[in-house]
């Protein structure tokens, strides 16, 4: 029993250290010269209701770099240049037997480009369940972020 548990356990550990992290930059942004995020909120965006308690711990991850959250509702409140250095973020949940995947994508207000896209990805492959995997998950894409922008 005790070799199967560690073998289990061994290829848990390679499995979930095959899943791949990372954040990508547009090559032609300064990402020095954001301040502040806001994170899309309409009618065509939202997170699926089953994944809601989820969204607060996106949340505390974009908060957790050196930009400002500004509320969707007060975008237009902000100057032509507070404007100029505000990020769009949108973010999708993929989740998948083999494992879990926290996408978050800031774009520039100004242009309506995409400058950078940070990716969380965990699996425990089903073991511990799809609530360790997207908390996994987020955590990940916290780190990502926090590494691409700064911690505050």
């Amino acid at each position: 029993m005790r070799i199967y548990t560690a073998i289990i356990s061994s290829l848990l550990l390679i499995f979930t250290a095959c899943t791949t992290s990372k954040s990508v930059v547009s090559k032609n942004v300064d990402l020095s010269k954001y301040e502040y995020v806001s994170v899309l909120n309409n009618a065509t965006y939202h997170i699926p209701a089953e994944l809601m308690e989820y969204e607060i711990q996106l949340f505390d991850a974009i908060e957790e770099s050196k930009l400002k959250l500004v509320s969707d509702m007060k975008i237009y409140g902000l100057s032509p240049q507070q404007q100029s250095k505000l990020l769009l973020v949108k973010y999708g949940v993929s989740i998948q037997p083999e494992e879990t995947i926290v996408t978050v994508s800031f774009i520039d207000y100004e242009t309506g480009r995409p400058v950078v896209s940070c990716r969380g990805a965990y699996s425990t492959l089903g073991v511990a369940g799809a609530s360790t995997d997207i908390r996994g998950a987020i955590k990940r894409v916290s780190e990502q972020i926090a590494n691409t922008f700064g911690k505050s």
